[in-house]
């Protein structure tokens, strides 16, 4: 099962091997590479959240709402984004979630891989709430 850190991945509403032209479409690929060096932020209904950084050479890091890192690839299959896990403890499946056409800074509804109802956005930097600051 995945933990609470791919589960943010799953921001990865907003966006999940390496990225494939093949497997990707102009705006899903747009919607994407907005992500990168950048946060995705997942919030949870008791207000703790859940952030992911995704690269452009298909990996990905995150730390769950609990503080739990995990790390994978991720992919983007059609209008989907697609994350595995790598680690903590590799994953046999992936995680899909639509791309979501919201800019910079608007939230969105979705669900984590857990099946809870989070609310997505993405934020400029790298942002860590835990110390309430952005690097870079």
């Amino acid at each position: 099962m995945l933990n609470r850190a791919t589960t943010i991945a799953l921001l990865a509403a907003v966006i999940a091997g390496p990225l494939h032209a093949k497997d990707r479409t102009d705006s899903s690929a747009t919607s994407v590479e907005a992500a990168f060096g950048n946060t995705i932020v997942s919030t949870y209904a008791d207000g703790r959240t859940g952030e992911l950084w995704l690269s452009a050479d298909g990996s990905y890091t995150a730390e769950g709402r609990r503080h739990d890192p995990s790390r994978g690839h991720w992919r983007v299959k059609g209008q989907r984004l697609c994350l595995k896990q790598v680690k903590p403890v590799p994953t046999p499946f992936n995680f899909c979630t639509p791309i979501p056409k919201a800019g910079m800074g608007q939230a969105w509804a979705a669900k984590a891989a857990s099946g809870d109802a989070i609310t997505v956005k993405v934020v400029k930097g790298h942002f860590d709430p835990g110390r309430q600051s952005r690097k870079g």
